[in-house]
């Protein structure tokens, strides 16, 4: 049985690229609510970045600032924010034609001492770096990725594929959407990273298990992490979010 994870501690860098002229990514969490998240934001003008923003700020303000007679479980008051998220991000849009069509994706991890729950709608990931192993936690809600399951289209083919940007799930987009939600237990030395894909689409996992290596600082991971992206290319938006497990 893995020990009990008491504490979790967290720091997150997010930086526009070297192509973008703005950031649309955004991020947010509370230690103490035991709420991460990161999304990517998409849309004309300024769009993307209000449609990352508006997730980040009401998924956090519900999470955050929960009703204590509620008693909802964790996982399911963190699908209820998701769901939040979607309906003022949806309504927003449809109210400003300018808005309209924008949306975000988002992933999130919510913690109760060892016991984690990763969500996510659309291509930002979660990942876990255990004794030296990097794994995916996450299934991206991407076309690409989703004809690399079925086995219609390799892992290379849809790194170079011309409809990789085309995401096929999204916060805002539709009036509803679902999340997936994965649960797992952590263990003390547990390093979660959560990203949006212009990390994934610069560098390979096994470049990142590497740069994920060594002793230093969450704040130097996070950095490490963006600075590789940005020299591979830089192409998006980057934003790296690490949460760590301690016991």
């Amino acid at each position: 049985m893995a020990t009990a994870v008491v504490r979790y501690t967290a720091a997150a860098v997010s930086d526009r690229g070297r192509k973008r002229p703005t950031n649309e990514d955004a991020y947010g969490y509370s230690v103490e609510a035991g709420v991460y998240l990161v999304c990517d934001g998409m849309g004309g003008a300024a769009a993307g970045e209000i449609a990352s923003t508006i997730a980040v700020d009401e998924v956090l303000r519900l999470l955050t600032h929960p009703n204590p007679e509620d008693g909802t479980p964790l996982p399911d008051a963190a699908q209820n924010a998701i769901g939040a998220a979607n309906e003022a991000i949806f309504s927003r849009a449809q109210r400003n034609h300018r808005l309209s069509g924008m949306g975000t994706t988002l992933v999130a991890l919510a913690t109760r001492e060892q016991r984690v729950w990763v969500l996510n709608v659309g291509d930002s990931r979660c990942y876990r770096f255990r004794r030296g192993q990097l794994q995916q936690l996450t299934q991206d809600h991407s076309l690409v990725e989703e004809q690399v399951r079925l086995g219609r289209m390799t892992p290379r083919e849809a790194l170079h594929s011309p409809l990789k940007n085309v995401i096929t799930r999204a916060l805002g987009t539709q009036s509803q959407v679902t999340p997936d939600v994965f649960e797992f237990e952590a263990e003390p030395g547990d390093l979660f990273l959560l990203c949006s894909d212009g990390l994934t689409r610069e560098l390979p996992d096994s470049v990142i298990q590497t740069l994920l290596t060594g002793d230093v600082t969450l704040e130097e991971f996070s950095a490490r992490l963006v600075d590789a992206a940005k020299k591979a290319g830089g192409h998006d938006n980057i934003t790296c979010l690490l949460v760590r497990a301690q016991a």
